[in-house]
């Protein structure tokens, strides 16, 4: 066997392996990623915020659904969920048992494109085009889930602003449909938050730049988004390749500024297409935010702004 032969059937084994690691074991890796970001006033107490997104949930992915119900043991104050909860027309009670426990406590959610029309086979180099024709699948049953989630307590913020009280702080939460399929209507919800409030919370699902600059004129503190998964396909000490969206690869997960005052949150996801169900380097996640005030007086910088600190902890389901 001459060297070209070794070299080429070393470089197939090694994708054959990461290929392997990708589907069968990095996909299942749930981790928590925590995050303090300072966006409140002076003087007001912290809020602990749980940011789910992307499940894409399968009716027999019971692991998943496991890990997300036992997120409750974190006692957040509020959580948030920005879309794209179902991959199958009977996936709705598979959500529902995921989130559990969780729909007993305050939550607020948008919907994604994947909520209402399912997955469909693709190639996957498609997603490296940054124009590329749009296929839609199956309608899904999105609005018995969005029953079930506002029968629970929960808050459709779509288009919408709601007022709401959370461990006591007044909030302002303000939502868009996805742009990510030309859903979103920010007319609906546009203008300053001229009531005195603890946060100002912007949803959506796909992160689309046009949509985060109007949520910065606005002065929201905090914009939540989900979509991108985080590149999904990640390259050690590159990134993400591609984030599916207008946003730079930069900020395919994470927490990052964006403007003068407001912070963007984008989660990676739990999930992924049934029929692109790896992942690599970039784990699917939950992310627990720690909201406090923002720094103030010498050495907190000339516009008052801080930075986010963040890390993440592994389990796996």
């Amino acid at each position: 066997m001459n060297t070209v032969t070794r070299t080429a059937l070393g470089t197939v084994g090694l994708g054959a392996a990461a290929l392997g690691y990708a589907a069968l074991i990095e996909r299942r890796h749930w981790t928590l990623r925590t995050a303090t970001l300072p966006v409140l006033p002076e003087g007001r107490p912290s809020m602990r915020v749980l940011h789910v997104s992307d499940l894409h949930m399968m009716p027999g992915q019971r692991s998943k659904q496991r890990w997300v119900a036992e997120l409750d043991a974190l006692e957040p104050d509020l959580v948030v969920n920005t879309g794209d909860n179902l991959a199958h027309p009977k996936a709705v009670p598979a959500v529902l048992r995921g989130l559990g426990p969780l729909l007993d406590r305050p939550g607020v959610f948008v919907f994604g494109s994947n909520d209402y029309r399912g997955p469909v086979p693709k190639n996957p180099a498609s997603y490296l085009r940054r124009h590329r024709r749009r296929v839609r699948g199956a309608p899904l049953p999105w609005r018995d889930l969005r029953a079930a989630l506002l029968e629970r307590g929960w808050l459709d913020a779509t288009h919408q602003r709601l007022r709401i009280t959370v461990s006591g702080q007044p909030l302002m939460v303000a939502g868009v449909d996805d742009p990510h399929i030309g859903r979103d209507d920010y007319r609906a919800i546009a203008g300053p938050v001229s009531e005195p409030v603890a946060l100002r919370l912007g949803l959506t699902h796909s992160p689309e730049p046009r949509v985060l600059d109007r949520f910065a004129a606005d002065e929201y503190d905090l914009v939540m988004a989900g979509h991108t998964h985080g590149g999904q396909l990640r390259v050690p000490g590159y990134g993400a390749l591609v984030t599916n969206c207008g946003l730079d690869r930069s900020r395919a997960r994470g927490a990052s500024r964006w403007g003068a005052h407001t912070w963007l949150h984008v989660s990676a996801g739990l999930g992924t297409s049934p029929y692109a169900p790896v992942r690599f380097a970039c784990p699917p996640e939950a992310s627990l935010l720690t909201l406090v005030p923002r720094p103030v007086g010498p050495g907190a910088g000339g516009n008052g702004q801080g930075r986010a600190r963040s890390s993440a902890a592994a389990d796996v389901g």
